[in-house]
This record gives C-alpha cells, structure tokens and sequence, in this order.
C-alpha cells in the first residue's frame, strides 16, 4: 500500500499478504542470535585521475551475531574479491590502483549472518581531473579610465567544482577586492572591474584548483593583457549589474546557498540585498552588503524571491531570482525489529519526508524468487529493508522479523497474587501468558467455571471484570490458557474492602482576578488503607505550590486555596480521594472576571497613503463586557508601540474594524488591537504582518538652505538631508532652483541622491560674492513637493587685494601688547621675534570690524615684528607694513614677604614688606589686594607707598582668603596667598609653610 500527503511519503507493508519463504541453511536462535545492523558505510569517494600507486579503501562494518560477513557489489554486480586489485579486510573494501575505465562506479556492501542480509547506503567512487589551459591567449584588452570590464577565465576541462582566484602579473600576487572594485565570480571564474584607474594596466592570470579527497591540483591561464586609457573627462555613471545569479535557483536544505551579483559604475557602487517576500535571513550576515550573498544551512523557511540592488551617487540599478529549497529524503518514520507469534499479522509504517517527494520501495529476503501469501510462519523470519529516495539521496531502514512459537507459559507474567476491590465498585483480572500462536482462555472461581453475566464479563483477549462487588465475591480466581503445544494455568485471589465516599465536595465561586478563594474537600475510607487526595485543574494535576496553597488535616480533607487568582486559575477542579482500589472524586467550577484576553484574527486591508483598514475578532471578554478598543502601532522610526490616531477616535467594544489614520506614506507598519473593559486592559493581539503605506509626493521641503564659500567661480548651497519619514516614497532626490538677485529666470538642478547635503554650481562668469537667492524642494516617484522659503547664498570670495593700513604695535607689559589699525573685515595679525624667520610666525585672527587686538604670552624684554592681513572665506591678502615692538621688562617674581595681621573688632589689619625691583625687572608701581569670601571676590588697588590694608571680616565668623601682589609697567607680580579669621587669629600661622601644615591639619 502506498499513501502520499503533501510532500510525505508513507508505505505500509503488510506481511501477511506479502512475505517470504527461507527454506534449508542454518536456522536464526531466537534469543540467541540477530541480524545485521550497519555500525559504519561507505562514503563517496574523488580520486586523482592517473595516480595508480594509491589506494581507496570503501568502509563498511556490522553489528550481528553471529558475526556477519560481507559481499560488494559495483554498479549491480558482484566485485571480485580475491583478486590482486580487490581486498577485503573485516568488512572494508581497499582497492589498490583505482583504474579510471574499470574501477569508478556505484558500490554498495551486503552483510549477512543467518538471521539475515542487509544492503548499505550507495557510495560513489570518480575520478577528479584537471587540464591546462588552452595554450591560445586571449585577445588584449583596452578600456577607459572610470569604466567597467571583465576578463574571461575559460576554465579547462575538470571534475569536480573549482575554486577561482586571479594575480597580477606575478604569482603570488593574487586581486584584491579593493574597496569593491574588483570581484572574482565562483560560477564563472571571470574577472569584473567596477571601475577602471590607469594603474589597473598589468597582465592578469586565471588560477584556478580543484580539491580531491587526498590530494588538490592547481592550474593558471596564459596571460590577460588589461590596458586602461587615462581620460581627463571622466564621467559618472550610474550602476549596471553586469554579474546575475540565475532567475531560479535550486538549493539543498542543510547546505549553504550562495548567490552573486556585481555592477559596473563610476563612483564604484554599493551593494545591498533584500527578500522581496519576507526580511533577509539574519543568518546572510555581512554578505548582505557584499557582491556574494551567502546563507549558510538553508531551510525552507528561506525559500523566496531575492533582490540584489546596486547604487551609487547617480542612480541605482536591480536584479531578482528566485530560490527554491528541495531536501534529501529524511525518515519521519521507521519500521523496528518485531518478534510476533506463528499465523498472525504484521503491519510495518515507512515514511519519509524530501523535496521532490521521495518514492518508497521495499528490500524483502527472497530465496529461489519464492513468495507465499499465507499466515506467518516461522520460515518468515529474516532482514527486511526500506529504501526512500529522490534525486538528491537513497536512504535505508532495516529491522528484523522473528516468528515465535511457545506453549502457555505464566511464569514471566503470573495473575495476581492478592487482589484487593472496592465494596460496590468493580475490578479487572488479567490473564497474559506468553503463547504463540494465541491461546485460550477461560476463567473458574474454585471448580466453577466464570461465563459472562450480569456482573461478571470474560472478554476474548482474558480479560475478567467483575462489576457491583460486594463480600460473598472474595476469593480464589484461576485463568487456564491453552493451544496445540500444550496448557498453563495461574491462581489469584480477590480481597473486598470499603468503599472511598467525598463528604464535602467543593462548591461552584466566582471571583474577581487577584482575589483569593477556597475550595473544600472532605471524604471518608476504608480504615485498613491509607487515603491520598489529589487536585485537578481542566484535567492537569495541580502541582504549582506558588499559585495554589493545599491544606491538609492528616488525610480527612485537602482544601485548595488560590491567592491572587488569575485568569488562567478559571476552570473545573476536581477533588480526587483515591486508596489503592479505589476512588471518589467531585468537580466545582471556578469563575475568574478580569480583562479582556486579546482579540484574534488581526488583519490589515484596504492600505493608503496615510491610513489602512484593520479589522479582527473579538476575544474572550473574561465575564466582563468589553467596553473600547484601543489600535497600537510600531515602525521602524518608533522607539516602540505607540496608541495610533483611528476613525472612529473611541473604538466601542462591539467594533471589530476601524481605520488607521495619521501615517506616513511608504513607511512600514505593525499593528496590534488591545481591548478593555471596567476591570481593565487586557493583552495585546498578536501583531499584524508589516505593512508598508502607499506612496506619495512630499509635503515638506528640506530645511537647512545655506550655503557659501568654495573656491573662485563656484556657487555652494548645503542643506539638511531629508529624514526617511519625509521622503514618502523611493526614487528620492532633490531640486535647487537658483539665480542672481534682481533676475528672473531661476536654473534647476536635481541632485538624486537622498544622502546629498550639498550641491556646486560652477561657472567661470561668477562675480565674487555675489548674491543668489536659493530654494530647495524634494521629489520621488510620485511627484514633487513644495519650495522652501527663498534663502540669499553668496557665491566664492576673492581674496582681499589690499593691505590693511596705519599698523601701531605697542607694548602693554612684558607679556602683552596691543596692536591697532584702520578698520577692515577679517583680520589676521603675525608676529614673530626679531631672531626668527617671518615663516615661522604665530597668529592671531579677529572677525567683524574690530581695529584693535590684544596678543598674550609674549616674552619679556623682547623685541617683535607685527604685520596684519585681511582674510575671507578664499583666503588671505597682502600682509601690511612690518611693525616693530619691544614688550617691557618683567616684574619681580617674588610675592610680598612678611605679611602679618591684626584683628580690631570685625575688622583687619594686614601689613607686608615693600617689594624691590632687581635690575632686570620692572619697577614697583603698588599693590593689588584681593579678597575672596564665599565664591565673592573684590580688588583694592594701591599705590607705592602703601605696605598695609584694612578690611572687613565676614559677620558669620567665616574666613577669608587674600591674595597680595605687586604691580608695575611689566605686569602683576607673584601673590601671597593667606587665610584671615577672626575666629583662629590667635592660632594662625603667618608664613606660607605653616599655613599649609595648617591646611592639612598637621599644626
């Protein structure tokens, strides 16, 4: 019989209308011996062609007992073992010097003891070759620079698949990918160039191998001349995929898939693939960005249409195919050894899963073409095999079959001993001696023999059931069994107790979720047995102690509490009280309001621009009317779900369909639909499939406008590139309309790339810095949208031509000076010190219309040369006359020495030693006192004559903090720093190191 479903295939065999004869050889010992069974098979081999000194050595191995020997077979017939070529060693075959006409083929191994024979998977032995290359060269050829080309490999002659490389003109200087440029197709072999440079010029080698089970051989192509022209004028170019995988290809589940793609263009194109029916596979990995898709162990989940896009700055070009997924045969199910008695029936399953469908066909033992169809015999013992195949692989299932005879036998399965039954309940009695062929069987209580009755019954298969047992029904019970071989009987007695009663059964309830309820369980036993209660939830054994809580009180009764109970704790429970012959069992339902469950059968119709039809069904509303719906969505903008906007706004809960509104066009969406009612919102629906909106022109225009700048005759205009929500559809681009202030006619320009954030406009008539009034909107497939409002771009500057004018440089202090000059926009002032070189000047810039500028960190006592120029956004003019500078002498560098204090009430005095001036330095002009008091700080400036200060001190009892410096032409001195309290007056330190020890707490 042969059943097919889908792509299953499942093959009964029926051995009562199909079996074989064994007539005469020794005989298989039941209990003894078995059959074969493979514990290794041959594998296929590739040997090198014309390498006659190795060997190949086919493995085949078996489990049987009594040992199994073995027999091969190539192509169907017998090999010749014992000859010098062919040996045998246990049960592999080695063949010395694989000949090429004689030896490849099909081998399979046959092992066999006398339970049986059994036939190996097929295993392939061909011989792997690879020719040189033709000795003719290929033509030379010559492109230009920034265009595609490709060089052919016209691989040799070889089997199996090779593998491809490339070098240049000397090996091992194998092509590199470079960025993208270059790529090696594995179907061809051929060479691809995206985009040719003149230093591509070379001479180029075909490399290709070919990998064997013991050995690889390599082989490389004459020479490839590749001469690329340069081409000052060199244009872009959008893509053209020049490297297409097939528009269907076939793939084996399990394996790895590779398809390849690659474009010509000029900026060198990117890749990226997509499924075009579902998402890409995460499995493609970084491939997915690459000119090889690769997708390793393939299923057929990743069936589907796939699409390879090219692109680059001047457009994109595509490619689909598709790939279909077929599998080598797998078994779903298999047959299994059997021992069945003489004359009956056997029914053994095959089935077998693959893609195209496997056929099914049966190995039998046959001896001299025999076969009876008859009721089994003990001659139908043996090995038989199911074979599944299709054009991918042969897959083999074998099992054994033993055919037994016995006489009734109880020993391995005697009636029970000591049978004990419930009062008014009923009990089974089994009787199931080993036997073949069947027995049978009758049943006697003493020397009465049992008939069926109103309370007994004796079923055909000795089975006895007596029902409504009460007292006089104990006693002794024997089952006899009998066939042609010969009789057996086996005795067991019937013990009768009280029957198990639930007194208290639980009651039906009703609760809300996360309340508590308790469900009662009493019941009453027969004392001599020990009583065990079990619950049960819609017919599972309650076993979770964290949802339920069970009281016992020792075994009387076992109530259940729930706490917190949850939809999912709704149902029957059913209260069990069972002893060991019997039980007694009583059910209460339990009634859980709560939220609505999610509602079902989501789908999404009838998608717009910015709006899509939903409906689904309604769920269970868990006892509690459902009042609204509420609609969530997700895209891939959104950090997650969201509540959408809907027509009708409030979704009432007998709806079961609204729209969507508020989308944006050519964006992908998911939805979901989650349901409320007075006790609250219930889970969400499963999520809808994406959808993606429809599309439409833009709305808004790019925002951003500017621009500016750039070298002499050119006009550059920026902007913000358009986000994806804003692009509403592909084919997105950009359109700059242009023109001189006060003109009328506007230059457009489109700009198709979305990325573009800037565009040059280059024309030798271009004023410098002249103004252009500028707008911006953005285009797709479907149209444009609107302008942006008109901003003023000024075209490139010039560089200023003349020198700024009545330069001063003048000292300040011995680190600073000034420098001013007549006003002029963008100023850049150089100086540099009399010993050194102009080149190595420092600068300072100044923007706007400032006429003077401070330069800090100069030396002292040091003469500078300082000119100015004017710069613009294109560059610098002509530096100004030198000015020369000589910065001051330095100040002392030594603080105010000797600094003490004295309170008066809230007030200090502090005094200090007069600060002298060596001869190198600048003369002591006066003081600067500074005084720091809770982030506040003020300045008293003094002159020459005065060492001493009075000043306030905080009324909080805080302190504060003085810094005291000399001052003079060459700028402030070095500073006394000290803390004044008048709080710790009496215990402060007045020089620097012991302030510091009283910082740290040391003093």
């Amino acid at each position: 019989m042969k059943l097919e479903i889908g792509w299953l295939v499942n093959l009964i065999l029926c051995v009562c209308v199909c079996v074989c004869v064994l007539t005469g050889g020794d005989v298989c010992i039941t209990g003894h011996d078995s059959g074969p069974v493979f514990e290794e098979q041959p594998s296929s081999v590739v040997y090198p062609e014309g390498l006659s000194k190795g060997t190949v050595t086919l493995n085949c191995q078996a489990r049987a007992s009594p040992a199994a020997t073995y027999r091969w077979h190539v192509n169907g017939t017998n090999v010749p073992v014992g000859d010098l070529r062919y040996t045998l060693v246990a049960g592999n075959l080695v063949i010395s010097g694989p000949q090429y006409g004689s030896d490849g083929g099909s081998y399979q191994c046959l092992a066999m003891n006398r339970c049986g024979t059994i036939l190996s998977r097929v295993a392939n032995l061909k011989f792997g070759y690879l020719h040189d290359f033709s000795g003719e060269g290929q033509s030379p050829q010559t492109v230009y620079e920034g265009a595609g080309a490709f060089l052919a490999c016209q691989a040799p002659a070889h089997y199996p698949a090779l593998s491809y490389r490339w070098f240049v003109n000397d090996f091992p200087s194998f092509v590199k990918p470079d960025g993208g440029r270059w790529f090696v197709s594995q179907v061809t072999g051929n060479l691809y160039l995206a985009k040719a440079e003149p230093n591509d010029t070379a001479s180029y080698f075909c490399f290709t191998t070919i990998d064997m089970d013991i050995s690889t051989k390599s082989t490389f192509s004459k020479a490839n001349q590749l001469t690329v022209q340069p081409d000052a004028n060199t244009r872009k170019s959008a893509p053209a995929i020049k490297v297409r995988f097939p528009a269907e290809t076939y793939a084996l589940a399990g394996h790895t898939t590779q398809l390849e793609c690659f474009a010509y263009g000029n900026p060198i194109p990117k890749l990226r693939w997509r499924k075009v029916d579902g998402l890409l596979p995460s499995k493609a990995g970084a491939s997915a960005e690459g000119p090889i898709l690769t997708l390793p162990e393939i299923t057929f989940h990743d069936e589907g249409v796939y699409e390879c896009e090219a692109y680059n700055s001047e457009g994109r070009d595509k490619h689909q195919g598709r790939i279909n997924v077929q599998a080598q045969p797998e078994w779903l199910q298999v047959m299994s050894d059997s021992e069945v008695e003489i004359s009956s029936e056997l029914h053994w399953t095959c089935v077998a899963a693959g893609k195209p469908r496997p056929s099914i066909r049966w190995l039998l033992e046959v001896n001299g073409g025999r076969l009876k169809v008859i009721n089994l015999a003990l001659e139908d013992s043996g090995m038989y095999q199911c074979v599944a195949e299709n054009k991918h692989d042969t897959i083999y299932s074998n099992a054994e079959l033993r055919v037994q005879v016995q006489a009734p036998d109880f020993r391995s399965n005697p009636v029970r001993r000591l049978v004990p039954a419930a009062r008014g309940g009923q009990v089974m009695l089994e009787c199931r001696p080993r036997a073949a062929p069947k027995p049978t069987l009758f049943w006697s209580r003493g020397t009465e023999l049992l008939t069926n009755s109103s309370r007994v019954t004796v079923t055909p298969d000795g089975i006895l059931w007596i029902h409504n047992i009460s007292r006089a029904d104990e006693g002794k019970y024997t089952c006899f069994a009998e066939n042609y071989l010969g009789k057996a009987n086996s005795t067991g007695h019937l013990s009768v107790r009280d029957a198990t009663k639930i007194t208290l059964a639980p009651s039906n309830a009703d609760i809300n979720q996360e309340e508590n309820v308790t469900l009662q369980c009493h019941a009453s036993h027969d004392p001599t047995m020990d009583l065990t209660f079990t619950w049960a939830h819609n017919g599972a054994l309650v076993l979770d102690i964290i949802e339920f809580q069970l009281n016992s009180n020792y075994i009387q009764y076992w109530d259940l509490l729930i706490v917190s109970g949850q939809l999912s704790q709704a149902g029957t429970y059913s209260c069990t009280a069972q002893t060991v012959v019997d039980s007694a069992s009583a059910s209460a339902k339990l009634v859980v309001r709560g939220p609505p469950g999610p509602p079902g059968g989501l789908v999404v119709k009838n998608v717009a621009e910015t709006s899509a039809e939903l409906r689904w069904s309604r769920g269970y509303d868990n006892h509690s009317p459902i009042g609204k719906y509420v609609i969530m969505g997700c895209s891939p903008l959104s950090s997650g779900w969201r509540t959408m906007r809907t027509e009708p706004s409030n979704i009432e809960g007998n709806a079961e369909s609204a729209r969507v509104v508020g989308l944006l066009p050519w964006m992908d969406y998911e939805f979901q639909v989650i349901a409320s009612n007075i006790l609250g919102s219930g889970e969400p629906s499963m999520s809808s499939h994406t959808v993606r909106t429809q599309q439409a022109a833009p709305t808004v225009a790019p925002s951003g406008l500017g621009g500016g700048g750039g070298d002499r005759n050119e006009l550059i205009i920026t902007w913000t590139p358009m986000a994806r929500e804003y692009q509403n559809g592909d084919g997105f681009g950009y359109i700059l309309a242009f023109r001189k202030r006060n003109t009328p006619t506007w230059v457009v320009e489109r700009v198709s790339n979305v990325e573009s954030s800037r565009y040059v406009y280059s024309n030798q008539s271009l004023s410098p810095y002249c103004p252009f009034e500028v707008k911006i909107k953005a285009y797709n497939r479907k149209g444009e949208g609107p302008f942006s409002q008109i901003a003023l771009v000024h075209s490139a500057e010039e560089e200023p031509t003349v020198a700024p004018l009545r330069i001063n440089a003048t000292a300040l202090t011995a680190f600073e000076m000034q420098v001013s000059w007549d006003p002029v926009q963008h100023l850049s002032i150089r100086y540099w010190r009399q010993h050194e070189r102009e080149a190595a000047a420092d600068r300072v810039r100044t923007a706007g219309l400032e006429t003077t500028a401070r330069v800090a960190g100069l030396r002292p006592s040091t003469r500078y040369h300082v000119t100015v120029l004017a710069y613009n956004s294109a560059g610098t003019g002509p530096a100004s006359p030198k000015s020369t500078v000589t910065t001051r002498r330095p100040p002392p560098n030594r603080p105010p020495g000797n600094v003490f204090w004295k309170t008066d009430g809230s007030w200090v005095t502090v005094r200090w030693d007069h600060v002298k001036a060596l001869g190198n330095e600048s003369a002591v002009l006066g003081y600067k006192v500074l005084y720091k008091h809770e982030g506040q700080s003020a300045l008293k400036v003094l002159d020459k004559g005065k060492t001493s200060v009075t000043l306030p001190l905080p009324k909080d009892n805080g302190y504060v903090v003085l810094e005291i410096r000399s001052w003079g032409e060459g700028g402030d001195g070095a500073a006394h720093e000290t803390i004044v309290s008048l709080y710790i007056h009496s215990l402060l330190p007045t020089n620097l190191k012991a302030l510091d020890w009283w910082k740290d707490g040391l003093y």
